[in-house]
């Protein structure tokens, strides 16, 4: 029986993720994924990107379905998971790259500005920054879908939900970083890329 842990959603946008962030991390040889939760991205871009370190990090109780992955991969690019808590110190000195998808509308508003203060202290050049998700825009909803996504994540944490990009790329800019691009991505989610300002 596979023991791994599954997400649909996951498998689902892997393809397209992998389109937009192959280019960007060609140059860079390591990327730190925040928040790798079941980890099957971990082992998909690990994988299709041979040339540089797939970093993992979540908190440790979701490290052994991470390291399920790792193991049925066995990918040497794909080190252990870090214990990473945006509420406490960073295990890193820094890193190139950053890849964060589906966190921010889990976690709380404050952790988000932290999650924020992290990459600012820790990043380095080139430094891209890569965040997967659904996100407003003008305070609006992009699809009834998110409208729903949103009330069911604040009826199970009133901290979670759909953020407005607006308030996003403020704290981006903040930290740092300007934004690079903007992609609609399958499932009214987007990818958001910003680099180290110059």
């Amino acid at each position: 029986m596979d023991e791994r842990p599954f997400s649909q959603a996951c498998a689902n946008n892997q393809q397209p993720i992998l389109e937009i962030i192959r280019p960007l991390f060609a140059e860079v040889d390591a990327v730190l994924e925040i928040g790798s939760g079941t980890g099957q991205h971990a082992a998909y871009f690990g994988a299709a990107m041979p040339h540089l370190s797939w970093q993992p990090s979540d908190r440790p109780e979701n490290h052994a379905g991470i390291d399920a992955w790792r193991t049925s991969a066995q990918l040497p690019n794909v080190p252990p998971p870090l214990a990473l808590d945006v509420n406490a110190p960073w295990p890193i000195d820094s890193t190139p790259a950053v890849f964060c998808a589906n966190v921010i509308h889990i976690i709380g508003w404050p952790e988000v500005g932290r999650l924020f203060a992290g990459i600012a202290r820790h990043l380095r050049a080139p430094g891209i920054v890569c965040f997967y998700g659904p996100y407003n825009y003008g305070g609006r909803f992009t699809s009834d879908s998110n409208a729903r996504f949103d009330q069911w994540l604040k009826e199970r944490d009133p901290r979670s939900g759909i953020r407005d990009f607006e308030a996003v790329d403020a704290l981006a800019r903040e930290a740092g970083l300007s934004l690079r691009a903007d992609h609609a991505m399958p499932a009214n989610n987007r990818c958001l890329i910003w680099c180290l300002a110059r």
